[in-house]
């Protein structure tokens, strides 16, 4: 699968996403600090489906009508550690 995950994800969850075949683009790697309108346009442009842990792009999406192509999947594991985040059990 092709992802692009904004910096709000854990790098821990890009790893394990990678080491199970698929292609990711983090934007912590890249360009840390990028505005939300740019890693939206980036989605679109690679087509890849967008991964965040940030609400705002449900904003960007239903309220001012920017869409993104591949889709965007919202992660919401605050409180989880990094090990159940990419689903160790520990």
């Amino acid at each position: 699968m092709n992802l692009l995950a904004d910096e709000s994800v854990d790098g821990p969850v890009v790893q394990r996403l990678r080491n199970d075949g698929h292609q990711v683009v983090y934007v912590a790697e890249l360009d840390p600090g990028v505005s939300d309108k740019d890693i939206l346009q980036a989605a679109n442009v690679q087509n890849a489906t967008l991964l965040t842990a940030d609400k705002d792009f449900g904003e960007m999406v239903y309220r001012q009508n920017l869409l993104s192509s591949a889709g965007i999947v919202l992660m919401r594991l605050a409180g989880l550690s990094s090990e159940r985040k990419v689903g160790n059990r520990k």
